[in-house]
């Protein structure tokens, strides 16, 4: 991988904001609040274990990444399969993408 580059944090706060989400916490991992749901979101430069790894109490994740880490950062997730429910946004220079989503209750 090239050199790090800081995490895309206000392009994730930009998308959850616009989305009509309220936010808390400073840095790259915030919480993301509307009506009952409440999204724990982290956003990374990279596909790192670390990024990835949170409390299982943390029952909805979101990470919120660069196009060019995206894929590679899902695949790392579903190797994991980690005890929450998770999506990857990834972020483009004016847009983003949700990679995946899985259902919720399903």
């Amino acid at each position: 991988m090239g050199p790090v580059s800081i995490p895309p944090v206000e392009q994730a706060r930009s998308i959850f904001s616009e989305l009509g989400y309220t936010l808390s916490g400073d840095g790259s991992e915030f919480r993301a609040e509307r009506e009952w749901k409440v999204v724990h979101v982290t956003a990374t430069a990279d596909d790192e274990e670390g990024s990835i790894l949170g409390s299982d109490s943390d029952s909805l994740r979101c990470f919120v990444t660069y196009r060019e880490t995206a894929e590679a950062l899902v695949h790392r997730l579903s190797e994991f399969k980690p005890d929450y429910e998770w999506a990857v946004i990834s972020v483009g220079d004016d847009d983003y993408d949700v990679l995946h989503a899985p259902s919720l209750g399903a």
